[in-house]
């Protein structure tokens, strides 16, 4: 008999498991979000399903926002604390952001790294505006 616990190495949370309300696909189009603009902050994930192992910090897990099912990867961040919860089997932490993709590596990731189905990218949808000198 043993237990069984997953080992990952990507943080997919939903708004309610505490992905940051900050992180807005509309305002980074508009206006790219920086790392920098969350140094120092630390914030909580809760009750993510499933007992888990995420890479501790320094090492990266790469910040995930689960959008109705949907998968949009936001960049980087460092799980600085994590909790197991047996009797739940659950798992809690705390990260910081570390790194926030530009909105045209953000598409390309989300393009390319995501399964079709689970994809939250759409380019009919999510425009990039391009400007050329």
């Amino acid at each position: 008999m043993g237990s069984y616990i997953e080992f990952n190495d990507t943080l997919q949370i939903t708004t309610e498991q505490g992905f940051p309300k900050e992180l807005d696909l509309g305002v980074h189009l508009r206006e790219p979000l920086k790392a920098e603009d969350f140094e120092g902050r630390v914030f909580e994930f809760y009750d993510k399903p499933n007992m888990r192992i995420y890479h501790p910090a320094p090492v990266r897990v790469f910040l995930v926002h689960n959008i109705g099912g949907k998968w949009l990867h936001w960049g980087k961040a460092h799980v600085i604390e994590q909790t197991i919860h047996a009797e739940t089997q659950t798992t809690s932490g705390k990260y910081k952001i570390v790194q926030i993709y530009e909105p045209e590596f953000m598409r390309l990731k989300n393009i390319h790294d995501v399964e079709e189905t689970i994809r939250y990218w759409d380019d009919r949808v999510h425009k990039i505006n391009v400007t050329t000198n």
